[in-house]
C-alpha cells in the first residue's frame, strides 16, 4: 500500500448525499474482466458521460477545475451501498487521494484504509465552506489534507482539525494494510508460537 502523507491539490464539490458503492463504480464493470488497475476511466461513468459515450460538461470532474482533482468533497453517507471493494479502486484510479464528507459508509470507510485513500470526516458546514472558496477562486484554489498532524488547510488557510484512530493513522503514514501490520509483529508471534509449541505440543501435531 502507498504511504499517505500530504496531498495538496484542487477539491472537487461533489456535493450530494448518498452517493453509494454503485454510482462510483457499475457493478458490471467488476465482471467485466477489467483489472483493478483499469477501473479508473469507469469511476462516476453514470454522471460523467451521456449514453453516446461523450463527457457530460454538468459534472464537476468533467470541469477544468475540478478535472484530475485528487480531492472530492461530499455530503453525507459518501460510500453507502454495497460492500464492492471496487469502488476505492475507482477511486484511485482516477487519480483520488482523499474523500471529504461528513460520514461514511461502514464498509467503504474500511476498504479507503485498507487501500491507502484516506476518508475525512468534517461537519457539513466546514465542507460547504471549502465548496465556496473552490468555487471562488476556480482553478487557483487548493485544499491540503495533512495526516501526520490531523488537519485539512483550506484555500484561505483556515485549519480544520480532524480525527482518525490512530492504528490507522500509523498504517497509512507508513503504507501498512492489516497483512502488513500483522507481520510488522512477526519476531513477537513467532516467539509466542514456539513458546506454546513447548508448553501445548498436542495442538501443533
Amino acid at each position: 500500500m502507498d504511504k499517505f502523507t500530504k496531498v495538496t491539490g484542487v477539491a472537487a464539490p461533489l456535493m450530494r448525499q448518498n452517493v453509494d458503492t454503485d454510482l462510483i463504480i457499475r457493478i458490471e464493470r467488476l465482471v467485466d474482466n477489467v483489472t483493478r488497475e483499469g477501473l479508473g476511466p469507469y469511476a462516476f461513468e453514470q454522471i460523467r458521460f451521456k449514453p453516446d459515450g461523450s463527457e457530460d460538461p454538468d459534472c464537476v470532474f468533467n470541469q477544468k477545475p475540478y478535472r484530475d482533482a485528487p480531492i472530492i468533497l461530499s455530503r453525507e453517507n459518501f460510500g453507502c451501498g454495497s460492500s464492492r471493494e471496487g469502488a476505492v479502486w475507482a477511486l484511485k484510479g482516477m487519480g483520488i487521494k482523499a474523500v471529504i464528507a461528513p460520514y461514511f459508509g461502514d464498509i467503504f470507510n474500511n476498504n479507503c484504509f485498507q487501500n491507502g485513500l484516506l476518508p475525512v470526516a468534517l461537519p457539513i458546514h466546514e465542507i460547504e465552506q471549502l465548496a465556496d472558496e473552490m468555487k471562488a477562486s476556480p482553478g487557483n484554489a487548493r485544499v491540503t489534507v495533512d495526516l501526520e498532524n490531523c488537519q485539512v488547510i483550506s484555500p484561505t488557510g483556515r485549519t480544520i482539525p480532524f480525527q482518525v484512530d490512530a492504528r490507522r493513522q500509523h498504517a497509512m503514514l507508513n503504507g501498512l494494510d492489516d497483512i502488513a501490520l500483522t507481520m510488522s509483529r512477526r519476531d513477537e508471534i513467532e516467539a509466542w508460537q514456539t513458546s506454546d509449541k513447548s508448553a501445548r505440543p498436542w495442538v501443533w501435531l
